[in-house]
């Protein structure tokens, strides 16, 4: 893989961590969620001005990858509002490499090479020690397994190798952006009638008008962060991108640590290792 979409793929992992401590320390956080992605890809829009609409052959795969999209935001709102943060984020998105590199393979016809395998098998160890690190402090202090948190998260992991998926083999066919762009205006669209008959529109204007700046900086860094990702779609591999691009785990657990004064600890550092020293593998081989 080029050095410059490992670059790419690293900067929008922390554009991607950004955008979740800002969700995790939000109100209400399905609102904060719908709010965000709508203002996000408003915001976005223009794009299509320069791009035009995605392929049409690209519609049914999105179509397909909003609704998965759709429930993988309703699921994470859920998720953050039952679990703690250094739980929910590295074990969706620790798992989720795993099954992205099982469907490329399967649907996508991607082949690996041994060093890139290596490399992909390091990462998933990494983030399943890092992701995993939470159950074991829970055991090692007495406490039964958050199973509900965990679950929510294993769910996760499912719907973000499905979109990414759908979304690898979409932007392999059409403008990264101007797919990009719709992926995100579409879900809100769907779900405004769930979200209006959940919460009122008081309640939503209301937070809007509080949050403004913190739900466009959620959208702005949330839209921003996957575009950089479906650009590195469509120039490498979906099976290595889907991996690298979960280094954000790390800087996770580190924006756990430093921020909402959660544990790091040592499994969480020998993680981190393996999880570079698989991403330098897949640079250097895959």
């Amino acid at each position: 893989m080029p050095f410059a979409i490992v670059l790419l793929l690293c900067f929008s992992a922390l554009l991607h961590t950004t955008w979740n401590l800002l969700l995790k320390q939000a109100g209400e956080k399905y609102i904060a969620t719908w709010w965000g992605i709508l203002l996000g890809a408003s915001l976005f829009l223009p794009v299509l001005l320069w791009t035009g609409l995605p392929a049409r052959e690209t519609w049914g795969l999105l179509l397909l990858s909003v609704l998965a999209e759709t429930a993988y935001y309703i699921t994470l709102a859920a998720a953050y509002r039952d679990a703690d943060f250094s739980l929910v984020y590295p074990l969706a998105r620790g798992a989720a490499p795993f099954l992205i590199a099982t469907w490329s393979v399967l649907f996508l016809r991607e082949q690996l090479s041994p060093t890139g395998l290596a490399g992909l098998g390091l990462i998933v160890a990494g983030l399943l020690t890092v992701g995993g690190s939470s159950l074991l402090a829970a055991h090692g202090s007495g406490k039964a397994p958050h199973w509900r948190g965990i679950g929510l998260a294993l769910l996760l992991a499912v719907l973000i190798s499905v979109y990414s998926t759908l979304d690898g083999a979409a932007v392999k066919q059409t403008s990264a952006l101007a797919y990009g762009t719709l992926v995100f205006l579409l879900p809100p669209a769907l779900t405004l009638p769930v979200v209006l008959r959940r919460y009122g529109w008081t309640l939503m204007k209301t937070e809007l008008r509080q949050h403004s700046a913190r739900l466009v900086a959620i959208g702005v860094l949330m839209v921003g962060a996957y575009l950089l990702v479906l650009t590195a779609y469509s120039l490498a591999r979906v099976s290595y991108s889907g991996a690298v691009r979960e280094v954000s785990v790390v800087l996770g657990a580190l924006a756990g640590w430093l921020f909402l004064g959660e544990r790091l600890g040592w499994l969480r550092v020998a993680g981190a290792l393996a999880i570079f020293s698989g991403i330098l593998l897949i640079a250097l081989g895959g």
